[in-house]
């Protein structure tokens, strides 16, 4: 196995940090651990939330994204590195398989549904992954498409804008069927 290396970037998200890993977390879909106790059984997110100033865990495909409190400075995450370090480098399961996400779930969705997926998949999700988050399509009603933002986009001060000027406007401009974008 390849060396581990962890890089840290910055998001829009001003209390959020993600983590790149050069190995794969997860093959499919997100973790999302809003809580200690969601993260229950789940070795990797428990590990973090054993620092006082981690609020929230996110893990995707290849990356980590960590939301501090509000009151907590910077300094306090120091030790998420080699927290990461010491349970990706352990070789135990790092999360539990029933609290991971699938990316999409399609089957029996209408065709606008299926169309809307399409181009969340292939052009809206990378972009926000690159951000440290994920989107999910939780439903699309009457014109309405209901999303919902995890990770560094769940408590990004731009997420509005990021939904209606990004995420809208490609949808319509795609599928003219689509009057609104939702956060659910």
């Amino acid at each position: 196995m390849d060396q581990l290396h962890i890089t840290a970037e910055g998001t829009p998200n001003p209390n959020t940090v993600k983590f790149k890993v050069n190995r794969t977390l997860i093959e499919n879909g997100t973790g999302n651990f809003a809580t200690r106790e969601s993260a229950q059984g789940s070795l990797l997110p428990l590990a973090l939330f054993e620092i006082d100033a981690v609020e929230s865990v996110f893990v995707g495909k290849s990356f980590i994204s960590i939301t501090k409190t509000h009151d907590a400075s910077w300094d306090a995450l120091i030790p998420v590195t080699d927290r990461m370090k010491e349970v990706l480098d352990s070789g135990q399961q790092l999360l539990l398989p029933e609290s991971i996400t699938p990316a999409f779930q399609s089957e029996g969705d209408s065709v606008i549904a299926q169309q809307i997926i399409d181009i969340l998949d292939r052009e809206i999700r990378p972009a926000v992954a690159r951000d440290g988050g994920d989107i999910t399509f939780e439903g699309y009603e009457n014109g309405v498409v209901m999303l919902h933002l995890q990770g560094a986009c769940s408590s990004c001060p731009s997420a509005a804008i990021t939904l209606k000027m990004g995420v809208e406007s490609m949808l319509k401009q795609h599928i003219p069927e689509v009057r609104e974008v939702v956060q659910v």
